[in-house]
Parts: C-alpha cells; sequence; structure tokens
C-alpha cells in the first residue's frame, strides 16, 4: 500500500476513533457538549460570550462580514475528519472569541488548547508531536494576533482551511469573506457581558445564510452560495440536537422538511424551489418558537437531561 493511502486510512480511523471517544458523559444529544470540560456545562451550552463585530459601514464590506460569519460557523468549510466531527472554526472560537472550556480528544491538553499540528486532523502538518497552545481570542487584543491587521490575514486562513484542515479549497469570494469577519472583530465593539445562545439567533443564522446564498447565486458564484447552504443546513442541525427531547417529533419534522428545501437548493442552485423555501420556512419558524420552552435551549429542561 502507498504512503498516502495509509495515511489517509490512518485519519479516517482517528476520525472514528475520535467521534466516539468525544462524548460527554452525560450523553447528551449537542454535539457541542462532546468537547467541553467545564464547571458548569448548562451555562455553556446555553450562554456565549459576545461577538465583538464591528460591521464595516459600507455594503459591500457588511455583505462580505455577513457571508464570512455564515461561512466560519460552518463544520463544512474545514471539511475533513473537522467537519465529521462536527467541527467549526467557531467551535475553537465562539462568537468569534476563545473558548476557554474546549476539550477535543488528541487535541487539547488543558481545556482551551488545541494542536494545531496534529496529525489526526491534517496530514500536511501533521508534526507528530503533541503540543497544544491557547485558543486566541480573535476578538481581543490585536497586538496578540499576529496577522490581524495584515496581508497576510487571507493567506493565513487559507492555510488554516487547505493545510491545518485538509478542507477542500475556497472560492476567492469565500476566502475574501472569512478574513473579512475576523478582521472586523475588535475588543473596541464588544459588550461587557455573555449572551443567551437562544434559539431566536440560530433561526438568524439561517435567515441570513440563506438570504446570502441566494445572492451568490444571483452574482454568479454557485460555490458560494452551495457553502453558504451547507452553513444554513448546519445550522438546522444543531438546531435538531435541541429539539432531541420527549414530545418534539413534530418539531424535528419540521427541521427535516426546511433541510430538504435546502438541500434541493444546494443541488438546483439558482433554478432551485426558492418559492417554497420562502412560503414554508416561516411556518417552520413560528412552529419551533412555540415549543422552544420544551428544547434543550431552555436552561430547566438541560438541566433535567443532565
Amino acid at each position: 500500500m502507498d504512503r498516502g493511502r495509509a495515511q489517509a486510512r490512518f485519519l479516517a480511523a482517528a476520525g472514528l476513533l475520535l467521534l466516539g471517544g468525544a462524548a460527554a458523559p452525560s450523553q447528551l444529544p449537542i454535539r457541542e457538549a462532546r468537547w467541553l470540560k467545564s464547571p458548569d456545562i448548562v451555562a455553556d451550552l446555553t450562554t456565549e460570550p459576545p461577538e465583538c463585530l464591528a460591521w464595516p459601514k459600507d455594503r459591500a464590506g457588511r455583505h462580505s462580514v455577513a457571508v464570512g460569519r455564515a461561512l466560519f460557523r460552518s463544520p463544512l468549510l474545514l471539511g475533513g475528519q473537522a467537519a465529521r466531527a462536527g467541527l467549526s472554526c467557531a467551535s475553537c472560537h465562539r462568537n468569534g472569541r476563545s473558548n476557554p472550556h474546549f476539550h477535543f480528544p488528541g487535541i487539547s491538553g488543558d481545556p482551551g488548547t488545541a494542536d494545531v499540528t496534529a496529525s489526526i486532523m491534517s496530514e500536511h502538518r501533521g508534526d507528530g508531536i503533541f503540543n497544544p497552545k491557547p485558543i486566541p481570542d480573535l476578538g481581543g487584543d490585536p497586538a496578540r494576533l499576529k496577522v490581524k491587521g495584515t496581508a497576510k490575514l487571507p493567506t493565513f486562513v487559507h492555510g488554516l482551511i487547505t493545510q491545518e484542515f485538509d478542507g477542500p479549497e475556497p472560492s476567492p469570494a469565500a476566502l475574501a469573506a472569512v478574513a473579512a469577519y475576523v478582521e472586523a472583530l475588535t475588543p473596541a465593539a464588544c459588550a461587557k457581558s455573555n449572551g443567551p445562545l437562544s434559539l431566536s439567533s440560530r433561526l438568524g443564522d439561517v435567515d441570513s445564510a440563506v438570504t446570502l446564498a441566494r445572492q451568490a447565486y444571483l452574482a454568479g458564484d454557485p460555490v458560494t452560495g452551495r457553502a453558504l447552504l451547507a452553513a444554513a443546513r448546519s445550522t438546522l442541525g444543531a438546531i435538531d440536537e435541541r429539539y432531541q427531547v420527549a414530545g418534539a417529533d413534530r418539531s424535528r419534522d419540521d427541521l427535516r422538511a426546511a433541510d430538504a428545501i435546502l438541500f434541493s437548493l444546494q443541488q438546483a442552485g439558482q433554478g432551485g424551489p426558492w418559492p417554497a423555501w420562502a412560503r414554508d420556512w416561516p411556518r417552520h419558524k413560528r412552529a419551533l418558537r412555540a415549543a422552544e420552552a420544551r428544547s434543550l435551549y431552555n436552561p430547566a429542561v438541560l438541566l433535567r437531561a443532565l
């Protein structure tokens, strides 16, 4: 067997071990719980740090940052073993910040650290040495982030996606957008305290990603359009995890129906069933909101599940 195939099989096997070994003792259906070592898991799963996002004033800049924000939260941007595990940029950098309780087997040492040269995530940068480092706060002091504010940032992001995580080649627009989002994170835009991690914010993420995908298709950029629809579908999956409770079958049916339309849009592109999405999605959102109090978005329900 040639070296490349052997390495690929090793990476695949390692990824399966990670997926099995990353489960939280509570066996919560929330994938994020698998890589948290936290003194207060309920707080970690129902609140999130302030985003520190300074939106550009010009329309083109705001659009690019919005696209980057959606892709930053999508596991498929990274691809490979990270995508299989459900890891996105936002897994380590919650709301663009750090994640002090992130703890992924084979990747983390102390909570809040990650080894960016781990062979289980990359056959390009894997160095065979376990050397986890603290996860930086992208909305923190710019002086501690070497490439922010420089022309090197897009190249750095490209290397992170395609080399550090063996992800697929991003479209030029997607790469520029992720770099623009990271650049727009600044301490000056930080709120003072954490906010709720709510259904409403996740529904807003879906709305934004689908709207931006439609615009990408109309602009003749189907690669970015499909990536944004993948981001929307990933968010639907994250919402579905919160409705894996008794009596929520109807809510999960709504999510499956919405996902089916997004899948059709991915397949058909600009000629897809966009009117069906515009017709059905508002109804699905209303139903999900009506059942939110019975879902794992509710801290009390989450605490009982633990």
